[in-house]
């Protein structure tokens, strides 16, 4: 008589690599609110559903989805970045500052200056080991003060855009060129991430730094080279804002800061850090946009978006708080 098989029980580690049906259903929140809250829009208004509708929509979700993108990548290492719609905002009154004697070389240089700007705030929170919240909220606030005193408190007005004509155009006569540039950014973004050990770096952070310092991970140049980019991003959002208003402020992007970290949340990156993605932040970023964008139209008054976004922030964050890192809530 042959022995019965016992099979043995799986493993702690087999279960917590396995998604389960509520992890799976949550990757496709954002696409499935996506879908519904276009739905409802165009049951609503049956007149939303147009090209220049969707265009207005998709061109206006360019700058949101860069901030989104790049503050991911902070997020996915367990920080914040609370300083990219101020850094934005004082990148569009560099930008309209340094036109008339830069011309063309303006936008690498806004760019590069902005990616430094990110640097230095990563530098700062892992060389004084300072929380990355009180760095970038520290940051906002210079940022903002800064812009303030270049600008002489005002909008810096451009006479002369012919460098940024092409974020006019579009591709294929349906595509914006601002929003082909923010989706290229992002899949590069992506490429980097995947194809790289980077992405295996950022997300060994974010579920355990100090777990990450053991198996070698080059931790700190990795937050440093998250906050960079996230820095570089906001500066190229500023761009696309200056394209759109003609002019730079010192305020231009400051409402942009909610807006983002709810795209990066209902997108469903966990704020706690080592999930997520940057195409996930896209998604949320779109979902944000139709928000807005729809709002008015079913009637609702522009000053309850503040309301629905931190009821999103909230709602996204119980969803996608990893309990198991959080031990205490606080």
């Amino acid at each position: 008589m042959s022995n019965p098989v016992i099979e043995k029980p799986p493993s702690t580690a087999a279960l917590r690599a396995a998604p389960s049906t509520g992890q799976r259903l949550t990757s496709f929140m954002p696409v499935i609110a996506l879908v519904g809250i276009f739905a409802a829009l165009t049951i609503v208004d049956p007149g939303f559903l147009t090209q220049s509708n969707i265009l207005a929509a998709v061109t206006t979700a360019a700058p949101l989805i860069l901030l989104a993108a790049g503050a991911t990548m902070v997020v996915m290492c367990g920080g914040i970045d609370l300083s990219i719609a101020a850094l934005a905002s004082l990148s569009t009154v560099l930008f309209a500052l340094w036109l008339p004697d830069l011309g063309g070389a303006t936008l690498p240089v806004v760019v590069a200056v902005a990616a430094l700007i990110g640097a230095v705030q990563g530098v700062v929170h892992v060389v004084l080991r300072i929380p990355s919240f009180i760095v970038t909220l520290g940051g906002l606030s210079i940022f903002s003060a800064v812009a303030l005193v270049v600008s002489d408190a005002g909008t810096v007005g451009i006479s002369d855009l012919t460098a940024l004509d092409w974020l006019d155009l579009y591709v294929a006569g349906y595509v914006p060129m601002s929003v082909l540039v923010a989706l290229l950014v992002v899949a590069g973004i992506w490429a980097v991430l995947t194809f790289t050990p980077l992405g295996s770096w950022i997300s060994a952070i974010g579920f355990s730094e100090s777990a990450a310092r053991l198996a070698g991970s080059p931790v700190d140049l990795v937050k440093i080279g998250a906050f960079c980019v996230s820095g570089a991003c906001a500066g190229l959002a500023a761009v696309m804002l200056v394209a759109r208003n003609f002019s730079g402020s010192p305020t231009t992007a400051d409402n942009l800061l909610l807006p983002a970290v709810a795209a990066i949340v209902v997108g469903g990156t966990a704020i706690t850090g080592g999930h997520g993605g940057v195409w996930r932040s896209v998604a949320g970023a779109l979902v944000i946009t139709l928000l807005r964008v729809g709002l008015p139209v079913v009637g609702v008054p522009s000053a309850y978006e503040q309301i629905l976004y931190g009821a999103i922030i909230v709602a996204a964050v119980a969803l996608t708080l990893d309990r198991s890192k959080v031990l205490v809530i606080k």
